[in-house]
């Protein structure tokens, strides 16, 4: 039948070349269908030659151990680096240096130059690759034996140096302005010279090469803050309508007393006479509207300027002048918010700095009389300067002003002008004398440690104009 397998067919043999590679086995006839549709099993791999499997174990053996190598030396080498980079410089003290605008390596020969470091190289290195920000421009206090390390992070995260300039209670805007110009270390011009009362006096710290205009628009805008704050919270019984009425009496405040104890004490005097519309008389007032933003006249009043008409001499107006006379200080401004509930309408100083207040005429006198004989009994202080005399007033017989003269800078009592009496001499702590903080650099007021013993037995309190 079919598929009969012949007797004589015998069974196929592989013949194989030895000469020949490995022949695949023929495939031998398929004994019945289901035979013929297996897959022919594949050969097995040739047997690869034992030299060949030797040279690619040491192939892969040398680069492992190539490889360990480097990893160690890069070990060293990175320790070596930091060990180099984090190592005490060569400078021997604290050293302030300007670093310009320029590129890594331009800094690095700087600091070389200065000092500060040994290894520019080492330097430019540790900057470009050390994952530190880059470096600013500034100037940069370095610290004695700063390793370089030290030196980038001082640059990199630009911490400056940081200077003050410092501007007394009671400068006028333009006194302030001739400070900030004689300061070297600020750059830029004024644009012009802001309104009387719109700065805060105060310190202010600015790092080298800010402008002049950038302190002032931060004076302004302090100044600004300042005063909302303490309008918000001012009393309901102080007559004053604004802000910039408030500002106005503040700064004759300012220039009529130094003391911080005694500042809302002299703002009650002015609120009382106000409130009796009283004329004010403030003698700073008449300085103000003879000189204007000067602020000094670097003498005494004289008498005839006492009467002279001018906008702000509140010995001819009533009430208060049209504008601020100085730059008053916060704690003036919130003497002014909140004054002393006192009956004062008078104050003379007292011989110890301060002043005596009194609510009437004959108590003001005999303070009077008790501060001439304080002026008797000790040694004549320097000449007065920006001050009147004190004895009757020729255009009001009768009627007193609020003060009379100060060892501490305060007003006189033009109420009290007597014919033939000795000048008063009250003592300026800045304004026209050798103390001037304008014209004298060699201290600085918001140090008492520097600032000069007074020729007076009583020292003038700092700030004062």
């Amino acid at each position: 039948m079919f598929f009969r397998r012949s007797k004589t067919s015998a069974p196929e043999r592989i013949v194989r070349d030895p000469t020949d590679e490995p022949a695949l086995p023929q495939r031998l006839s398929p004994r019945s269908p289901s035979e013929a549709i297996k897959p022919t099993v594949a050969p097995p791999p040739p047997e690869r030659p034992e030299r060949e499997r030797s040279s690619f174990v040491g192939v892969v053996s040398g680069a492992l151990t190539f490889a360990v190598v480097i990893a160690i030396a890069a070990m060293i080498g990175i320790t070596l680096f930091q060990r180099q980079v984090r190592e005490a410089g060569p400078l021997a003290g604290d050293k302030v240096v300007v670093i310009p605008p320029s590129g890594t390596g331009e800094i690095a020969d700087a600091l070389k130059r200065e000092g500060v470091i040994d290894h520019t190289g080492l330097f430019e290195f540790a900057a470009r690759f050390g994952g530190r920000p880059a470096l600013r421009a500034g100037e940069y206090m370095f610290k004695a034996h700063a390793s370089i390390a030290d030196a980038l992070d001082t640059i990199a995260t630009g911490r400056q140096v940081q200077h003050a300039i410092t501007f007394p209670e009671g400068l006028t805007s333009e006194q302030i302005v001739t400070r900030l110009n004689e300061n070297d270390v600020l750059t830029g011009e004024i644009n012009e010279i802001p309104p009387e009362g719109s700065l805060l006096p105060d310190t202010y710290k600015f790092e080298r090469g800010a402008t002049r205009q950038k302190i002032v628009d931060l004076m302004k805008t302090k100044q600004r803050e300042v005063l909302n704050q303490i309008w918000l919270r001012r009393s309901a019984d102080v007559p004053v309508r604004t802000p910039a009425e408030m500002v106005t009496l503040a700064s004759i405040v300012e220039k009529e007393t130094g003391r911080a104890d005694e500042r809302p004490r002299v703002a009650g005097v002015f609120i009382n006479r106000l409130n009796k519309r009283m004329k004010l008389q403030s003698d700073p007032t008449i300085v103000y509207g003879l000189v204007g933003g000067r602020g000094t006249l670097g003498r005494g009043i004289m008498r005839s300027e006492i009467d002279r008409p001018t906008p702000y001499n509140t010995y001819v107006i009533e009430g208060l002048p049209p504008g601020p006379i100085a730059n008053p200080g916060k704690a003036a401004l919130e003497a002014v918010a909140n004054p002393s509930r006192t009956k004062d309408l008078f104050f003379v100083a007292d011989g110890t700095g301060g002043h005596a207040f009194a609510d009437s005429l004959e108590a003001h006198q005999r303070n009077v009389a008790r501060w001439r004989a304080v002026e008797k009994s000790r040694q004549a202080p320097p000449d007065a300067v920006d001050k009147v005399e004190p004895g009757p007033d020729p255009a009001t017989p009768g009627r007193a002003s609020a003060y009379a003269p100060g060892d501490n800078g305060g007003s006189t009592n033009a109420a009290f002008l007597e014919t033939g009496t000795p000048g008063s001499r009250a003592f300026d702590a800045s304004e026209g004398t050798r103390l001037d903080p304008l014209k004298n650099r060699s201290y600085d007021l918001g140090s008492p440690k520097s600032v000069p013993a007074l020729a007076a037995p009583t020292p003038a309190p700092k700030g004062r104009r």
